[in-house]
């Protein structure tokens, strides 16, 4: 071996300082200017002149290199020319290597900053933890959600609302998002970008988690087989809060988390020993995607009730101040207000009582459930002129149309919530559909993810078709039309939602091509995932559902009530309560009727009168009028239905245990 030379063991030694940061960096250039200064003193003294020792010649020499100012002083040739090179050495090691040395470490100083990388110094605040599709529409709610939110600050006695967003890699990108997302705009201000996972303990403490009113978990989002899952990442999250806690003495700050397979909810409640309300967004989609097909028409509303923007929401208020009044006084009090039921105190749970008996008192620690265009509606006015009180019996169990069974629904593509659809079918009762699922996934690949879903199949009766709906030959030997119900799920493989939903809307308007001369059209009820997507089907036939928006929504509301989430629950499950539309011929209405008369008329069945869909839409294609004005005459005509809170007495078994689902 050759022995190392002494340039290269100097240039070595030299590489291993300037690696260190700025600090040994400007060290190192601090050397190099002591070092010509040397040089160049000694170069001068023999000339003698105005140099009284070596030193003074060091510090003329100094001068040089740092001022060129300095350079016309100078008297005689040998002194001139060993100033000129100080000088042009001033300017490449002094002026040039300094500037650039402290440029580069001012923005790297500035790209950290910006990363995000500073622990937040807020108490009482909201953090979000994961920048996913649902991250966006999730902000805006929180911002949009004036009376919750203002509520919300009361009980923690905070005065502003600050969110914090944890994102993989905080970027000017996102901070551009956040002011480009109607229902944000300048409020970004407002929300704080920081970077790192949620399953890292260092960035959790990074978002001040301990010290948040509230943490909101959505699911991340993982390419299919992938070892890691978002409920993996959401239980990791959960478990590095709860022992943070536990070594600081903190008391556990309220959870809201989200996650794709429901089984997971006892090892989320195993690893978050504080309060935290769970969200399953598969079972919550597939859900709501079955009571479509048993209720066409009834993705409207959802989109109005789970979406942020006009229209009505439900909202749940404290007992306190109305404590001791019936819920028939209190909705006389409120002419803007359905009064949906009430929330009991049962134990460390809640008693659900929807469609109350009009005469139930309300006791100081319930919780009145109720259907309102805003949050201030549901507040007392002393101006509002007060309504007749309307009398409401118990509610009359009862199962209204022709349920799922042997109706054949066509699935038109492949994701992970189809074994949770396919459960959510099966716990409707012994009557089942019959299902055909179609998607380029090979078959084995689409029974091993059912399999592992279920010990047990979820559904007796189903077929697996291997075509791609996007090729139209394939898509016709199906033959769509002799289906009662198809639904277009999106791909969950594809590198983003837009490119799923791409593929999505160009199989339905192939679909529409298809059924454009068909004699019998089915239902159609399309998922998208990206909300930005939602009006690019100007004028369309089907249903459609936005799954983000609808799980943000929902995730945001639970986060500021989260008794929200039992009544969402009980809504749109099989049995209990339900919102169904009803023939109006159903009921004894007169040939004119407004809509307190209808809730009369329906309150003596023991139901509770929402509004009307409409056969034929309005201007701007909406078929649903929910909480219309008491005095509006609602001239009900052929193929127009009620829409109805009822209690049903169709209680599903699930598949794999034999017993009620949970709520």
């Amino acid at each position: 071996m050759l022995p190392f030379r002494v340039v290269d063991r100097v240039k070595f030694i030299v590489e291993r300082q300037l690696v260190k940061g700025a600090g040994f960096q400007l060290l190192v250039v601090g050397i190099f200017i002591g070092l010509i200064s040397l040089v160049g003193g000694l170069l001068v003294v023999p000339q003698g002149g105005d140099f009284d020792d070596p030193g003074s010649a060091v510090w003329w020499a100094f001068l040089r290199l740092t001022d060129p100012g300095y350079l016309g002083d100078d008297v005689g040739t040998w002194q001139r020319f060993v100033s000129t090179l100080l000088t042009i050495s001033g300017y490449v090691v002094f002026m040039g290597t300094l500037v650039a040395i402290l440029t580069r470490w001012l923005i790297a100083k500035m790209a950290d900053l910006e990363r995000g990388l500073t622990p937040v110094t807020l108490k009482k605040h909201v953090v979000v933890l994961g920048w996913t599709p649902q991250t966006l529409p999730l902000l805006s709610d929180l911002l949009g959600s004036s009376g919750r939110m203002r509520r919300f600050l009361e009980k923690h006695d905070t005065q502003k609302l600050n969110l914090v967003v944890l994102s993989e890699e905080a970027s000017a990108e996102q901070v551009h998002e956040l002011r480009n997302e109607p229902g944000i705009g300048r409020r970004a201000r407002q929300i704080i970008l920081r970077s790192g996972s949620a399953i890292q303990p260092d960035a959790l403490h990074r978002v001040a988690c301990l010290d948040a009113a509230a943490v909101i978990v959505p699911s991340a989002v993982y390419e299919a087989g992938s070892l890691i899952s978002s409920d993996v990442e959401t239980v990791k999250a959960l478990l590095s809060i709860a022992a943070q806690a536990r070594y600081y003495q903190a008391p556990l700050p309220f959870v809201v988390a989200e996650i794709q397979d429901i089984r997971k909810l006892p090892v989320v409640e195993r690893a978050y020993p504080g309060a935290v309300e769970v969200v399953a967004g598969n079972a919550t989609i597939s859900r709501l995607l079955v009571q479509n097909v048993l209720h066409p028409g009834l993705s409207e509303v959802y989109n109005e009730l789970l979406t942020a923007g006009e229209g009505n929401e439900i909202y749940v208020r404290g007992g306190e101040t109305v404590a001791g009044m019936s819920l028939g006084e209190l909705a006389a009090g409120r002419p803007g207000v359905i009064i949906l039921g009430l929330l009991r105190r049962e134990g460390q749970g809640w008693d659900m009582r929807l469609a109350a008996h009009s005469g139930t008192r309300i006791e100081a620690e319930d919780r009145i459930v109720m259907l309102a265009r805003n949050y201030s509606e549901t507040d007392a006015d002393p101006k509002a002129q007060v309504l007749p009180q309307i009398s409401r019996g118990e509610a009359k169990p009862s199962v209204h149309g022709g349920g799922l069974k042997d109706r054949r629904i066509l699935l038109l593509g492949w994701n992970r919530r189809v074994p949770s659809l396919m459960a959510e079918f099966a716990s409707y009762g012994p009557g089942q559909p019959v299902l055909d699922i179609v998607s380029v996934v090979p078959v084995s690949e689409r029974e091993q993810a059912i399999s592992r879903y279920a010990a047990v199949k979820p559904l007796a009766v189903y077929s697996h078709i291997e075509a791609d709906y996007m090729v139209e030959d394939e898509l016709r030997r199906i033959n769509p039309a002799s289906y009662d119900t198809i639904l277009l799920l999106g791909s969950d493989r594809l590198a983003s939602g837009e490119e799923a939903d791409a593929r999505t809307m160009v199989g339905y308007l192939q679909l529409e091509d298809i059924l454009a001369g068909a004699v019998r059209r089915p239902q159609l009820i399309m998922e998208l995932s990206d909300p930005d997507n939602r009006h690019l089907l100007y004028g369309h036939q089907s249903e459609m559902l936005i799954s983000p928006m609808i799980l943000s929504h929902i995730l945001a509301q639970v986060a500021l009530r989260r008794e929200l989430r039992l009544v969402l629950d009980e809504l749109f499950t099989a049995g209990g309560a339900e919102i169904q539309f009803r023939d109006p011929d159903d009921y004894p209405l007169p040939a004119s009727v407004d809509f307190q008369l209808l809730e009369r008329i329906l309150a003596g069945e023991g139901e509770i009168a929402l509004g009307i869909f409409r056969n034929q839409p309005d201007s701007a294609g909406r078929h649903l009028s929910l909480n219309p004005p008491r005095r509006e005459h609602l001239d009900i005509q052929p193929g127009d239905r009620l829409v109805v809170l009822c209690i049903t007495d169709q209680a599903g078994q699930s598949p794999e245990t034999g017993e009620i689902p949970p709520r």
